[in-house]
């Protein structure tokens, strides 16, 4: 069977106008992830990104740590929901809910997970770029994009999103829709999910792993937005 790495973008640019880039340690998060892979000597058939901006620098920055120019494979399957609009549809109808001016990212958070349930019960209104659906439809269509073309490879290396790759691993586990709203909130950045499928099936290994980051010198490191 052939083996996938998939991996959330490095911490992005949350509060700036501009949330679909890397901060600096975003940056150096990946190029750590492709140095640990390069120690290792796992070498990689393809890198398969979403077409957000932070899927594309997180998957240079791997190559670069890795020392090679990897194949891109464009699915924008795997990118991310829009949270904002799901956050927004939601305060909409719930003012009373909405975070304080200067707010924590954890306050972010909270509305977002609440929000998640909502939108997944089909009850927030409003001109949502997608459903639930939606969603869970075209990330299912990029999995099977990957089985179809890549099983008879050795390794592959994603790049994705938190709430994509919860939706990924509820469709693997076959698990209830209440676990991609769980599993979303805990990714870590540059964090790796490892698995093994070919055109059949997919089966997860291991998730939400930092070795790049798990050590004394880098734990300030371990980001998750």
């Amino acid at each position: 069977m052939a083996q996938f790495y998939l991996v959330r973008h490095g911490q992005a640019s949350f509060g700036s106008d501009n949330y679909d880039q890397l901060s600096p340690l975003g940056h150096q998060q990946a190029r750590w992830l492709g140095e640990y892979f390069a120690e290792r000597d796992m070498g990689f058939d393809a890198l398969i990104t979403g077409d957000l901006v932070r899927h594309q620098e997180t998957g240079a920055g791997i190559c670069e740590g890795l020392g090679v120019q990897l194949p891109v494979d464009i699915q924008p399957g795997l990118n991310e929901f829009d949270f904002h609009s799901i956050v927004d549809a939601y305060l909409a109808q719930h003012p009373d809910q909405a975070p304080p001016e200067g707010a924590s990212a954890a306050a972010f958070y909270k509305a977002l997970k609440t929000a998640m349930t909502h939108w997944r019960d089909d009850s927030l209104t409003g001109d949502l770029p997608e459903t639930w659906q939606m969603f869970a439809d075209r990330v299912a269509a990029a999995r099977a994009h990957i089985q179809s073309h890549y099983s008879e490879r050795d390794r592959v290396v994603i790049v994705s999103s938190g709430g994509a790759m919860a939706m990924f691993m509820k469709q693997v586990l076959q698990a209830a829709d209440e676990t991609v709203v769980e599993l979303n909130l805990q990714i870590r950045n540059t964090s790796v999910a490892h698995g093994f499928f070919n055109r059949k099936v997919v089966r997860l290994a291991g998730f939400n792993n930092v070795p790049h980051l798990d050590r004394t010198d880098r734990l300030d490191a371990i980001t998750y937005f």
